[in-house]
């Protein structure tokens, strides 16, 4: 008996690539319609910030944060070494210059002293017995030339008789002659001890000038030594508030050791570390302005320190006029720092967006709203609240100003 064979329903492994080959041409049929070839991001429009570009006013600032200080201060150290014996201020304190703030002691320097006081005094015997032997001398010079000058007017005498005699014929020549030698002779030895006074005089002038030097420095290293213990009494070199005095009663302090610093309170600056993008800009005398107790209080640039670390250099500013009620050294002050005259430009609000892009590009929203398309611009400066754009945007076009982070490398975004 025949039986009616029912055909298979289904989907057949014959029909398998028709059906690819069809999804296929949908696809690119849907690709060729639908498709920019442009990386699209769908994005929900309450979660961006678009804002409006504008020309306008661009006031060329940057807003830091500054630090009051001590308009000057003056470290504390040992200028002689010792230990700690007495601490007779604490710190906080308000001091006045010259007074004493640390005792140190130092049993090595009443040694010195002993010492330079028996030198001392040996050399001031040595000059004393020095200047009776060269006294003696002296004198002694001065009778050796009384007695020749007595010798030589002597042999004169006789000199001239036997001169007179012997033009007369009523002695010998040769009594004649040597009465002429014993008073040449007489003559030259007196000449001799006259020149050896005067050398005697100049080295004894030279020897006491020498002595008296060596004993004058002597004097000097005593009075040095001496001073080294007044030393010892360290006192504050200037009128302020002592800070950082870290010392204790038995520490040992060696020679030039810091032991505090003293703030000189009669005026103050403000420090502030600016980014190092901005180095290039920030010159002595700008002028910068901060808000306090509802005034507005003017600053001056006194000092910009050329060391960059960890990508911000160190500024000093200070008072230009009236100070803040209540100043006090560590308060913060906001800084606006005027870097330039304010320009006309073209310019945008300060959003996230620029620590994802660099300023180098943007999205701009389409006139319809719908989008928004990125876009390549150039930014120039920019302080806290705006970007000066120099090109790629006109005033009156919208711009995505929030983070970019999760777009990815999309160039469209896509409103929802």
């Amino acid at each position: 008996m025949d039986r009616t064979i029912e055909k298979k329903k289904g989907i057949k492994k014959r029909h398998i690539p028709y059906l690819l080959f069809g999804a296929f041409i949908l696809l690119a049929i849907g690709w060729m319609i639908f498709g920019n070839h442009v990386s699209k991001f769908a994005v929900e429009l309450q979660r961006v910030s678009i804002q409006e570009v504008v020309k306008g006013e661009f006031n060329d600032y940057v807003r830091i944060n500054g630090q009051v200080q001590p308009i000057n201060t003056v470290q504390i150290s040992a200028v002689e070494g010792g230990m700690v014996e007495e601490k007779l201020v604490e710190e906080g304190a308000m001091v006045k210059k010259g007074e004493v703030i640390l005792r140190l002691n130092n049993p090595m320097l009443s040694l010195n002293i002993l010492d330079s006081e028996a030198q001392l005094a040996e050399k001031q015997n040595f000059l004393r017995n020095t200047q009776v032997a060269m006294e003696q001398e002296k004198l002694n010079l001065k009778k050796e030339k009384l007695q020749l000058d007595m010798d030589v007017e002597r042999k004169k005498r006789r000199f001239e008789q036997y001169d007179k005699l012997y033009k007369e014929n009523l002695c010998s020549k040769e009594e004649f002659l040597q009465a002429k030698e014993d008073y040449e002779f007489a003559v030259a030895g007196r000449e001799l001890v006259a020149e050896r006074q005067l050398q005697d005089s100049i080295y004894r002038s030279i020897q006491i000038e020498q002595m008296e030097e060596s004993l004058g420095n002597i004097r000097k290293n005593l009075m040095l030594v001496r001073q080294r213990v007044e030393n010892l009494n360290v006192k504050a070199p200037v009128d302020g508030q002592l800070g950082l005095f870290d010392v204790e009663i038995g520490q040992n302090v060696s020679v030039g050791g810091r032991m505090g610093q003293i703030s000189v309170l009669s005026d103050y600056k403000v420090e502030a570390d600016i980014d190092e993008i901005y180095i290039d800009r920030v010159k002595p005398d700008l002028h910068a302005t901060f808000d306090r107790q509802d005034h507005k209080f003017d600053l001056r640039v006194r000092k910009v320190y050329p060391e960059v670390r960890n990508k911000q250099f160190k500024t000093e500013f200070v008072f230009v006029g009236e100070r803040p009620e209540n100043i006090r050294t560590g308060q913060t002050y906001y800084i606006n720092l005027q870097l330039g005259q304010p320009t006309e430009a073209i310019i945008i609000p300060r959003g996230s967006f620029y620590q994802t892009t660099g300023g180098k590009w943007i999205f701009v929203v389409t006139e319809d709203g719908s989008r928004a398309v990125r876009r390549q611009i150039s930014i120039g400066r920019q302080n806290p609240n705006y970007y000066e754009v120099t090109s790629g945007l006109e005033a009156g076009e919208k711009v995505v100003v929030s983070n970019y982070e999760s777009y990815g490398d999309a160039e469209e975004l896509v409103f929802k």
